[in-house]
């Protein structure tokens, strides 16, 4: 430790404080250094030349001399191939019981002593070194695994290892969870290893909140998703190809994954993005949609005080005609910062305060942080240490439990990988129901522990139960939140089986989506802040989790009143609408940016309002086939190099194009197009895709651009649902969805496909299996 790291802690926390966070440190290190083994000397193992192969049941066991190769085919489409064993099971990621092998793929001789298993979607071949090749059913390499390397320890231990890849040329990365430098990742070093960025993030921070080894990978040849399972600490290194002038030699893109321990066990799958996504989303579950006014204006500030200023904050939005679905609580409601109480001086009467709300319909959100205040006689606390044989809380490799320094002070964990502490955890939330909030959203999760020096974080040492398996930190950190989700998600789902669950979390993993969304956590006001918004949500989406949004305005520091209306703007687009702000950033009101900025964010939040039967079809889509509300613009037409370069831009659903702005003092943005005829919403006029437009971007509204043909359901003058139909163009057809939340969650809710075509200069707009009116009222555009 270095003094400026203690001068610092003082300085940012106050002196006590300060100093228990360092003692926090020199007690995690202290004990890591104890209980993790050194490394000392290790031995280099790659598998070696094939010795033999044994098909089975999708594909089979191709035998090394040093290691063994299992490859099976899912029904689907999905490849799962492991090394030296490892199975598909344990894992976090994958939802329920792994797929059934598709008995029509088989492992057969390939060329030169290797072996293949051909399927419908992708090729899997393997060299007599064991390299891995995926090709397309056409023979297109998408993705070549180098053979891997292993370095073991000579005195035992986990053994590390490297796998190096190579794509085409032309492809361009995308995922590996939460990036705020994305959505397209460039070249560079991203660790594996969720971690809170200390108060405020831009593009150039990583990692952050949510990280996971999932790769989702555009070129030409086609597009396929890797995912490496293992929640391990690691990093992925990428290096974007180069085509070759004239005559030259293409150099291909490259990938080099690096985890200190774990299986070496990866999925794939290929084909359009959409299918990708749904296949991804098959394995490792279904996106739980919202409920639906949770797709509405929602705000939040970490700081409200009182009962008094709760209700003085939602008069003003009601007196100045500004939609509002939700408020969220943050610790400072906490009695003494301490989750699951309530400071009943400042909060005299939270459920009645949440009737009242409710009445006006707006719900009340709760955070709930992991930490328990290690203090004898808070209910929290001592249920905890009841739960089991051990008590519910992580414990050191010498059986003592672990201590860190949060919010409340001195403070335990509890370990999410025991399902009895899920449980009881999960049992906790019936006193936030009772309360009256309708909702949670869990923060500080990596987990974090304050400290002066080094990972804010549990020593790697603390031992977890991992499902009865039995491990430490360095194994159970990234999946820390999402076993805090499934906690959270679960108990609620017991106490109100009829509602949907509405839980967000700042931390998560493969697979969060099926218990909730994410928002970006502490993105620093400013305009990087509000491209990395951008980055970050589109990135989630393209790894299975749909339901995201950024603290609008930033989370630190004051915005202007431009910064604002175009964060505003963005956000009425995006999955989770949410401003948020720190407790001494000011505030994040619209009124409070004067008149016109006022005006701005009221035009977005009515426009979001309108919109909301559209973000309620877009919901329940990703959950039936998990594709994300907001898409990349190559999403259906990934071959088309022009759009894989666009990154300020996105599609919302298939039906309209939003270009925000994301510079300061613009008018005017060009936005690209993909192929087809788009309308601009707010003008009318057409333009023409594939191509490039110069589009007014007026501080009053950011330019919008709907597809012809397209039908989205919006919330007419009345408060019903009627579809707006944008004409289609000459010789041309299209359509739409409707799925409505029918706000039960025991059934699933109905699917209305409507088509438009031109006759005649009349726009016809048809329900399939449906004869006659098409039962909704309709409301033609772009004639």
């Amino acid at each position: 430790m270095e003094a400026r790291d203690l001068v610092r802690s003082v300085r940012m926390f106050g002196s006590v404080r300060g100093l228990r966070m360092v003692r926090s440190a020199l007690r995690r290190r202290g004990a890591d250094a104890r209980a993790l083994p050194r490394r000392g000397a290790e031995r280099a193992r790659v598998p070696g030349p094939v010795v033999r192969a044994e098909p089975g049941p999708g594909g089979g066991v191709v035998r090394f001399a040093r290691s063994e190769l299992r490859v099976r085919v899912a029904v689907g489409g999905a490849v799962f191939w492991s090394w030296d064993g490892a199975g598909p099971l344990p894992s976090y990621a994958v939802a329920g019981a792994v797929p059934e092998a598709d008995p029509r793929a088989v492992l057969e001789p390939d060329k030169e002593g290797g072996w293949q298993v051909v399927s419908e979607r992708l090729t899997f071949a393997v060299s007599r070194h064991g390299a891995v090749e995926l090709r397309t059913p056409g023979g297109v390499v998408l993705r070549r695994e180098l053979p891997p390397r292993w370095w073991e320890p000579v005195a035992g231990g986990d053994a590390r290892w490297v796998q190096r890849s190579e794509v085409p040329a032309d492809a361009r990365f995308f995922g590996l969870g939460g990036r705020a430098s994305g959505p397209r990742l460039r070249d560079g070093v991203y660790r594996l290893w969720n971690t809170d960025p200390g108060g405020r993030f831009g593009p150039g921070d990583d990692p952050l909140y949510l990280t996971m080894p999932v790769q989702l990978v555009v070129a030409d040849g086609g597009t396929h998703l890797v995912f490496h399972d293992n929640s391990w600490s690691g990093r992925v290194a990428l290096r974007e190809g180069q085509e070759g002038a004239g005559s030259g030699h293409d150099r291909p893109g490259t990938c080099e994954v690096r985890m200190e321990g774990g299986p070496l066990r990866c999925w794939a799958m290929a084909g359009t993005p959409a299918r990708v996504l749904q296949g991804w989303t098959a394995l490792t579950g279904a996106p739980v949609p919202p409920p639906s006014w949770a797709l509405g204006a929602q705000h939040a500030r970490w700081g409200f005080g009182s009962e008094r200023e709760v209700r003085r904050i939602v008069a003003g939005y009601r007196e100045r005609g500004l939609p509002l679905s939700a408020l969220h609580l943050d610790i400072d409601h906490f009695d003494g910062h301490r989750v699951f109480t309530v400071d009943r001086e400042r909060f005299p009467d939270l459920p009645g305060l949440a009737k009242e709300l409710r009445e006006e319909g707006v719900r009340l959100v709760s955070i709930v942080d992991p930490a328990v205040k290690a203090e004898p006689g808070y209910a929290v606390f001592d249920t905890g240490a009841a739960v089991g044989d051990r008590g519910a809380f992580v414990r050191d490799a010498r059986g003592r439990v672990v201590r860190g320094e949060v919010w409340p002070g001195e403070c335990v964990y509890p370990d999410f990988t025991d399902p009895q502490v899920r449980e009881w955890w999960g049992g906790l939330y019936a006193e936030r129901l009772e309360q009256g909030f309708s909702g949670v959203w869990h923060d500080m999760n990596e987990p974090v522990s304050f400290a002066a020096f080094g990972d804010p974080t549990l020593p790697r040492s603390a031992r977890h139960c991992l499902e009865g398996r039995g491990g430490d930190h360095r194994e159970a950190h990234n999946v820390y939140g999402l076993a805090m989700a499934r906690a959270g998600y679960e108990g609620l789902r017991r106490l109100r089986p009829r509602e949907h669950p509405f839980l967000f979390s700042r931390s998560g993993w493969a697979g969060m989506q099926r218990y909730g969304g994410t928002w970006s956590g502490d993105v620093g006001t400013g305009w990087p802040g509000l491209r990395a918004s951008l980055a970050l949500v589109l990135g989630l989406g393209l790894c299975g989790v749909p339901y995201s949004g950024p603290d609008v305005g930033g989370f630190d520091g004051a915005p202007s009143p431009e910064l604002y209306v175009r964060w505003f703007q963005l956000g009425a687009y995006l999955p989770l609408f949410r401003t948020h702000a720190a407790m001494d950033a000011g505030r994040r009101e619209p009124w409070e940016f004067g008149a016109r900025a006022l005006d701005c964010a009221r035009a977005a939040m009515t426009e979001r309002e309108r919109l909301r039967p559209y973000f309620e079809t877009l919901a329940q889509s990703a959950a039936l086939t998990g594709a994300p509300y907001m898409r990349p613009l190559w999403w259906g037409a990934p071959g088309d190099r022009a759009l894989r370069e666009c990154e300020d831009a996105f599609l919302l659903g298939d039906a309209l194009l939003v270009a925000p702005v994301l510079e300061p003092g613009a008018d005017r943005r060009a936005v690209r197009l993909p192929r087809g005829r788009w309308y601009d919403t707010a003008t009318g006029e057409a333009y023409e895709g594939p191509g490039q437009v110069l589009l007014d971007a007026p501080l009053s509204r950011v330019p919008v651009l709907a597809r012809a043909g397209s039908v989205l359901p919006v919330r007419d003058v009345d408060g019903g649902v009627e579809l707006e139909v944008w004409a289609p163009g000459a010789g041309r057809g299209g359509g739409g969805l409707v799925v409505l939340d029918t706000g039960d969650d025991r059934g699933r809710a109905e699917v209305e496909r409507y088509t438009t075509r031109l006759v005649d200069g009349r726009v016809v707009v048809e329900r399939e299996g449906v004869e006659g009116p098409v039962g909704r009222p309709v409301r033609v555009r772009g004639l």
